[in-house]
Formats: structure tokens, C-alpha cells, sequence
């Protein structure tokens, strides 16, 4: 073989082996296009080519820009090319808000501040024909709070609302949806404390309506009208609304012009609900503890008058106990000019006690009159009055300066046993010259004193009276 042969075998298969360590390098230095690429362009590959697998699901859906990473929301929605801050179709008929609310929860109901705690979900709709956007198969977008700042939303604020705020756990508790035909969902869920204007004149037994006012702040009825959507079934409440005090009688909604004289009308929306207190909580706290000190104070017409330690302090607790009780009652309701249910029973009730007192303190100051007249009558009437047996048998003409009333037996005391005293005076008609007595039986007057008489109607009156007046006034609130 040939010098030449050998060096064209030669350079042969160097080529060869510089071609070889080229392919290898190239394979080495080859990286691997990301799932999502190679995904997205095989599935445009296949799409326009025409060929794919029958029954895939990569190819049953048809392809839609709102769902398109590679899409924009912003650009889509091409909010950049217009301006926001004014309504839509501005300069035209009012835009149409519709409104829905689902009650979460009624939180409290306060006498003493008037007012009511309520978490709902706000709901409006509206169309913006601003934001359509083109899309094959009708679906719609959502979004959170970040886009609501982007866009129009209507201004609405609750009217006569103390507190309120949106909730932020763990975000902003706020959505929105477009649809492509521009149509607007925009929900939020807040928590609004509002005042409700109470009658408590039938207070325990009261039934109040409270409502909440929804408006426009800033778009009179020439620029936005806002309604119930569905009507009355626009409002939904959860079925286990339940409160500690109330009976949730029932919701409804209503829709008003507002008029303010610098502003112009305004739609307004109304949430009406009707609360029925449960009264068995003030019966058990009010009624009945009132009740049994006004019984107790009628213990004492039944305890003897000369017992004053007995008397005394048991009318004195009575009396501090009704006003410890008037006194808890007022501390928990607002101080209103006009009077209350609870207030006529707690303070006729205390008239009751006060006069079981009063009945006392008549009793015993009519006991000592009495005392000082017998005692007059003793030195006026030497020797001519005496104890006379009520059989009538005979007459003991011992003088009043001999003889103790507390040793005079059972003279004077009904065959029935019940106590009285009875003092019999016997007055001499004596002549001119009052030189003879006559002892006949005209010759002697009988006065017949019955201290007890009081306690004795007293026992009577003060529970008739007492049951009534509870006849009349439950009858009247219940």
C-alpha cells in the first residue's frame, strides 16, 4: 500500500472521530424544555394540525383567553383604556344596582345604647359594559380585593350605622365577578352596628322592629337606581338565628326615596325585622321577687301590735328590697322620659309594702291613743266601772285604779277564742244633787274599743287589692 493510500486512511478517520466526539458533545450539552412549554406546544401542534387522540381531555376543552396563563386580567378587561371614576354609561339613563342580602348572624340587640350588631353578606349586581371582554364559552372571572380598587363599584353605606367594618381575616372578605357580557357580581361580608329607635313603654312585654338602611352616598336616583333584586326573597337569613333575649318573629324588605334638601332623592333600601322579647327571663329576675316582698310585707298583720322589734324591721327589709330591685332593673335601660310596664308593677308594688308600713305605724299610734283615753277615763270614774262577766250574771265593781287588765282572766274574750279587749265603762246617771247611784241596767253605758280592727281588714284589702291589680295588668300587657 501506497504512502498516499495510508494518509487519505488516515485523515478518513480522524474526520470520523471528530464527527463522533461532536454528536456526543451536543447531547451532553442539550437541556430539556419546561413541562408547561413542551405541553402548550404540543397542544397547539396537535390543535392546528388537526391530529389528536380521540377522548383526550387535554382536547375536549376549546380554548378560552380568561383562562390563559399567558393572558393578562388587566389587559383583557382593558381597564387601562378607560376611566373608572365615572359610572358607567355616564351622562345616560341611571344604571340599575340590584341587591341581595344573607344574614350570617344577629349579634346583639341593646336597650341601653338603642342600637343592633348585624354580620351579612352584601351582594350587588350591576352591568359595566366597560369590562366585557371576548370569551368562547361564557365563563367568567374572579377576583379579590386587589381588582376592586382598579374598578367602578357602587358607593353604599348603611344610614344611621354607628360602627362598621369589612372583614380581614385572613383576607379581605371581598369578590368580584365579571362575566363576558359585562355584567358585575361584587359581594363583601361586613359587620354593622345601626341604631333601632325602641318603645319601651310595654317594656318586658314589648315586641320591637328594627331595620337597616342601605344608600347611595353619592348618586342621587338621577344617576343610580338601586333595588331588591328578587324582590322580598332578595333577603336570606341562616335558620339558626337565634338570640338570648328575642324571638325572631320575622324579615322582610321595603324600598323609599330619601330626600336631602342640599343633595336631591336617593334610593334606599330597607331591612325590616321584628323582635318579641321573651319575658320568662323578667318574670323569674322581676315579677316574682317582687311579688313575694309585697306577700311578705302581709306577715305583719298577722304579728302582734305590741310587737315592735317583729313589726318594724320586717316592714323597713321589705321596702329596701323593692327598691334594690327598681334600682337593678332602671340601671340596665336608658333613661327615658315616659314610663314603663316593669316600672308600673315594681312601683305599685312598692306602694304595697309602704303601706304595710304605714298600716303599722297607724295601728300603733292609734294603740296609744287608746291607752291615754283609758287612762283619762280611770281618773274621771271613781269607783263606778268595772270587768262585767259576759254572761251577765254579775258585775265586779272593783275601781280601774285596783284593777290590772292583764289579771282580768277571760272577761271581756269572744266564746270563739279570737283575742280582743274590751273595755266596759260604766257611766253613772246620777240626778242633780248626785247624792245616789243608780244601778240599774240603763243606769250603765257600754263602749266597745276593738284596737284590732285594722290588722283584721288589713288582711283582707291589701291581697284583694294586691291580686286586682295584677288581674288589671296582665291582662292590659300580656
Amino acid at each position: 500500500m501506497s504512502t498516499m493510500q495510508l494518509e487519505t486512511m488516515f485523515v478518513f478517520i480522524c474526520v470520523c472521530l471528530v464527527g463522533a466526539a461532536g454528536r456526543t458533545a451536543h447531547k451532553r450539552g442539550h437541556r430539556p424544555e419546561p413541562y408547561k412549554q413542551s405541553r402548550l406546544r404540543r397542544e397547539t401542534t396537535r390543535v392546528d394540525g388537526g391530529t389528536h387522540k380521540s377522548g383526550s381531555p387535554i382536547f375536549r376543552r376549546s380554548p378560552d383567553m380568561t383562562k390563559s396563563p399567558m393572558t393578562k386580567s388587566e389587559q383583557l378587561l382593558r381597564i387601562d383604556d378607560h376611566d373608572f371614576t365615572m359610572r358607567p354609561a355616564f351622562g345616560g339613563p341611571p344604571i340599575p344596582v340590584g341587591v341581595d342580602v344573607q344574614v350570617e348572624s344577629l349579634d346583639t340587640i341593646s336597650e341601653a345604647d338603642m342600637d343592633f350588631t348585624m354580620t351579612l353578606y352584601l351582594r350587588h349586581y350591576w352591568k359595566d359594559e366597560r369590562l366585557s371582554f371576548p370569551s368562547t364559552n361564557n365563563q367568567s372571572m374572579t377576583f379579590d380585593s386587589r381588582l376592586v380598587k382598579k374598578i367602578w363599584v357602587p358607593d353604599m353605606f348603611f344610614v344611621h350605622s354607628k360602627r362598621s367594618f369589612i372583614h380581614d381575616t385572613t383576607t379581605e372578605n371581598l369578590m368580584l365577578r365579571v362575566y363576558p357580557d359585562g355584567n358585575v357580581l361584587y359581594s363583601l361580608r361586613v359587620t354593622v352596628t345601626a341604631m333601632c329607635n325602641m318603645d319601651l313603654s310595654r317594656f318586658p312585654l314589648d315586641t320591637q322592629t328594627c331595620s337597616l338602611e342601605i344608600e347611595s352616598y353619592a348618586y342621587t336616583d338621577d344617576d343610580l337606581m338601586l333595588y331588591w333584586k328578587k324582590g322580598n326573597e332578595s333577603l336570606n337569613t341562616d335558620d339558626k338565628i337565634s338570640l338570648s333575649q328575642f324571638l325572631i318573629q320575622k324579615f322582610h324588605t321595603t324600598t323609599k326615596l330619601a330626600f336631602y334638601s342640599s343633595t336631591g332623592w336617593y334610593n334606599r333600601l330597607y331591612i325590616h325585622f321584628t323582635l318579641r322579647r321573651h319575658v320568662f327571663f323578667f318574670l323569674l329576675q322581676t315579677y316574682f321577687p317582687a311579688t313575694l316582698m309585697v306577700m311578705l310585707s302581709w306577715v305583719s298583720f298577722w304579728i302582734d301590735r305590741r310587737a315592735v322589734p317583729a313589726r318594724v324591721p320586717l316592714g323597713i327589709t321589705t321596702v329596701l328590697t323593692m327598691s334594690t330591685i327598681i334600682t337593678g332593673v332602671n340601671a340596665a335601660m336608658p333613661r327615658v322620659s315616659y314610663i314603663k310596664a316593669v316600672d308600673i308593677y315594681l312601683w305599685v308594688s312598692f306602694v304595697f309594702v309602704f303601706l304595710s308600713v304605714i298600716e303599722y305605724a297607724a295601728v300603733n299610734y292609734l294603740t296609744t291613743v287608746q291607752e291615754r283615753r283609758e287612762r283619762k277615763l280611770r281618773n274621771q270614774l271613781p269607783c263606778t266601772c268595772g270587768m262585767v262577766n259576759p254572761d251577765g250574771d254579775m258585775m265586779m265593781t272593783t275601781c280601774y285604779s285596783d284593777v290590772d287588765p292583764n289579771a282580768a282572766g277571760t272577761y271581756g274574750m269572744p266564746e270563739n277564742g279570737t283575742r280582743q279587749e274590751r273595755i266596759l265603762a260604766q257611766l253613772t246617771l246620777a240626778d242633780s244633787q248626785r247624792t245616789s247611784r243608780v244601778k240599774t241596767p240603763r243606769g250603765y253605758v257600754n263602749v266597745w274599743i276593738d284596737t284590732h280592727a285594722i290588722d283584721k281588714y288589713s288582711r283582707v284589702i291589701f291581697p284583694a287589692a294586691y291580686t286586682l291589680f295584677n288581674i288589671i295588668y296582665w291582662s292590659i300587657y300580656s
